[in-house]
């Protein structure tokens, strides 16, 4: 009991001397939370209807958007929670570049919260974070996609595995790349590392999802390892057409 009320009095003072930054404003949080109410609800929730396949928002009319439909994906089915916005390209880039590592934390509850339903009707065995080269890892001193996968597994009780899948090609931009470009840019970047095993459901987790290259490369090494079911979870998804064929 006394551990309990210690521990409970460090975090009161951390909060009090250390106060968590929202990561959409980058200001203070209010004590006690990791994100300013109003920021919170100001978050681009995609809240209209979706691809079947990857979650990009789509008209009432469509059952897959334009990039789905003209490209069969190697994963089972994802979903990305927030729109790839103005507002949250900065959050992403703070948490990528600027060193907000904690943002990870804060996202990856987000994410849980927004896809519980998928997650039980899912039934994932195992959370794959994207991996980053470890010369990118070394820079940056941190992996973001597995510190919004933290959380998830935590909160979900799913056993996360951040060392099932390596990096072992540093890729450039690929902005002017076709889809096959991309594809093929990645197959090779992406592997499942020696001797691992890999379990037949799989959930990907990543931090954005633009044309679907990266989660297709993470998924075609897990497929090729022997897994039968992949899904994929994102903080943000872009939306429209998004690649040249």
């Amino acid at each position: 009991m006394r551990r309990e009320i210690s521990c409970f009095a460090q975090k009161f003072v951390l909060d009090l001397l250390y106060p968590a930054r929202c990561p959409v404003c980058d200001r203070p949080a209010p004590f006690g939370t990791d994100i300013c109410p109003e920021c919170l609800r100001a978050l681009p929730v995609i809240e209209t209807r979706r691809c079947a396949k990857c979650g990009k928002p789509v008209e009432e009319f469509e059952k897959y958007c334009e990039d789905c439909s003209k490209n069969p994906h190697v994963y089972t089915r994802g979903l990305g929670i927030f729109l790839y916005d103005e507002q949250m390209k900065k959050t992403m880039a703070a948490l990528k570049y600027k060193g907000r590592r904690e943002y990870g934390a804060v996202l990856g509850r987000l994410v849980y919260e927004r896809a519980r339903g998928e997650l039980l009707r899912w039934r994932p065995q195992a959370i794959v974070p994207i991996p980053i080269h470890p010369d990118r890892k070394n820079e940056r001193g941190y992996n973001q996609a597995e510190e919004i996968a933290g959380p998830i597994a935590e909160l979900a009780g799913i056993r996360l595995c951040p060392d099932l899948l390596v990096r072992t090609e540093r890729t450039g931009p690929m902005k002017k790349l076709t889809r096959a470009e991309r594809f093929e840019n990645m197959k090779n970047a992406i592997a499942v590392r020696g001797g691992c095993f890999v379990p037949d459901r799989v959930l990907i987790v990543d931090d954005i999802y633009t044309t679907g290259a990266t989660v297709d490369a993470a998924a075609y090494a897990l497929r090729s390892a022997g897994a039968r079911e992949i899904y994929f979870l994102s903080v943000c998804i872009g939306a429209g057409f998004m690649i040249t064929y």
